[in-house]
């Protein structure tokens, strides 16, 4: 398996009071949080990825850099979508655009590798050692 430019993913969901800006300390209004918004355009990237990827490969996001161009009220639909732009060995360009149901809501472009599961974990776990 491997992954391509082009792979192209999709997350959705509805915006309620548990990912409005409120519940995620990033302001003080009831509607869709940026980091909400944020964790979408990743989750549509992983996804997308995880299929293409042996049984022990997972990615991991290293870097994300988005605007956040309109608000979404709740109860709203909101969505992102992502599209590989680069694969630079285990390091994965992509784009990403999140929408709600009246149109795009914000884009940017996200970074991931490709790590080896327990490697990765190893040497994580090393920072819990005296």
């Amino acid at each position: 398996m491997s992954v391509t430019v082009g792979l192209k993913g999709r997350a959705e969901t509805v915006v309620n009071e548990s990912n409005t800006a409120q519940a995620a300390c990033s302001g003080a209004l009831p509607v869709f949080g940026t980091p909400f918004m944020c964790a979408l355009m990743e989750e549509a990237a992983w996804k997308s990825i995880a299929p293409h990827l042996e049984a022990s490969q997972s990615t991991v996001g290293t870097r994300l850099n988005v605007s956040h161009d309109s608000a979404t009220p709740v109860g709203m639909k909101v969505w992102a979508e992502s599209e590989v732009t680069e694969v630079d060995g285990k390091r994965l360009i992509l784009t990403v655009a999140a929408f709600d149901e009246r149109g795009p809501i914000g884009r940017g472009t996200h970074e991931r590798f490709i790590v080896a599961d327990e490697r990765f974990l190893a040497k994580t776990a090393r920072k819990l050692e005296g």
